[in-house]
């Protein structure tokens, strides 16, 4: 995934005439709404805001940043957002689109069979547009990626390698896809993604997320893993439920995230202020500068590409029913009289939800510092809250 350094560089200073979203003349303090869904639920913390015309209009927190720890969340933390980086790696498989470097149609056999002889023909064969909807028939994480994950060699390679050794080690697996809809969600489809998006452009896909992504769209706060500085509690750490009804936090050090090569499929953190900027730009259509990608170029991105099935308690962080785009989920919401694009995202210790209204330019973006089915059941009400107060 990498585009030459300095025509991009070149091309985000002429993209980035105008800020994505202009600094609100008064921004509602939405603690007294978050407040009691934080105490409904028992979440460590939560925080929220809304983005609507390119503004941010409401924003607050409740809670703690950290069980045990009397520092309270502010909108300024960070939070993880997990699979909601999904987005932005199909973003960033846009540009290469828009570029001439990918096709939606090209294969991984095409783009990383001469980096990784051997790959099982069917398993070559898959596109990049398959991965990005989850209908490649590369499975959920199974035993045997979970394994790959978490292999020890981590710390032997930088994550780029690690995403190639990852194929070399599934290459002689066979894509399955299930009878009525092909939807799997595959973490490691978009890892693979992010390694084709890698090989095609010549720069790592963490390089990418921050040049073509963070920078242009002024995220300051955005960045890759655990929240918290080691040392210090900064930011919203997060959470791993236990069985008694506790929860551990996990402050610092390689169990407070997924393994760094799982990045475009959910390693992104940054703070609520500027997941409701990243949030702003997409419900502007890609009309609002900076200039990333043309606007029908958005549009596609967003739009249905496989059904997904019914499924009636999904792990949280994923689909329950609707559409998939690439990247984006589109769901029916009982506060909301059409579908809306929307995604999840959660590594098992945060749970971040963003919903898109294009229609009426509004974005809503929730996010708790832990995980599990409370998790979701909280961030869910308060998007419908916040939405239903600003539509």
């Amino acid at each position: 995934m990498r585009l030459g350094s300095t025509t991009l560089a070149l091309a985000l200073i002429v993209g980035s005439w105008m800020s994505p979203v202009q600094p609100a003349a008064a921004t509602e303090n939405l603690d007294a709404v978050l407040l009691p869904v934080q105490q409904e639920f028992r979440m460590p913390g939560i925080v929220a805001a809304v983005a609507k015309g390119g503004r941010i209009v409401g924003a607050g927190a409740a809670g703690l940043r950290a069980l045990g720890y009397d520092r309270p969340a502010t909108v300024e933390d960070r939070v993880h957002i997990g699979s909601d980086g999904k987005a932005m790696t199909a973003l960033i498989a846009a540009m290469l689109v828009e570029k001439g470097r990918l096709r939606w149609d090209s294969t991984i056999g095409e783009v990383l069979g001469p980096r990784v002889p051997g790959i099982y023909p069917a398993l070559a064969k898959v596109r990049l547009e398959q991965l990005l909807s989850h209908s490649s028939g590369i499975p959920t994480d199974t035993p045997e990626m979970m394994d790959i994950y978490f292999n020890p060699d981590a710390f032997d390679y930088e994550s780029a390698t690690l995403r190639l050794r990852a194929l070399e080690s599934w290459k002689n697996n066979m894509p399955v896809v299930p009878e009525g809809s092909p939807f799997q969600y595959s973490n490691f489809g978009y890892m693979m993604a992010g390694a084709m998006i890698e090989a095609a452009s010549g720069e790592p896909w963490e390089r990418l997320i921050r040049e073509r992504i963070f920078d242009p769209l002024n995220l300051g706060s955005a960045g890759l893993g655990a929240t918290l500085t080691p040392g210090r509690i900064d930011a919203m750490a997060g959470h791993l439920p236990k069985p008694d009804g506790t929860a551990e936090p996990r402050l610092w050090g390689t169990g407070a995230d997924m393994p760094s090569l799982l990045g475009p499929a959910g390693t992104v953190h940054m703070s609520i202020l500027d997941f409701a900027r990243w949030g702003a730009w997409v419900a502007g259509g890609a009309r609002r500068g900076p200039a990333l990608v043309k606007p029908e170029t958005l549009a596609y991105l967003m739009a249905e590409k496989v059904r997904t099935p019914s499924r009636p308690n999904p792990p949280p962080g994923t689909p329950a029913e609707g559409g998939y785009a690439f990247g984006w989920s589109l769901e029916k919401f009982d506060w909301a009289d059409r579908e809306l694009v929307t995604h999840n995202g959660s590594n098992g210790m945060n749970l971040a939800k963003i919903l898109i209204d294009i229609e009426k330019d509004i974005a809503v973006v929730v996010a708790v510092n832990i995980g599990g089915r409370a998790a979701d059941l909280a961030a869910g009400k308060a998007m419908g809250l916040l939405y239903t107060r600003y539509r």
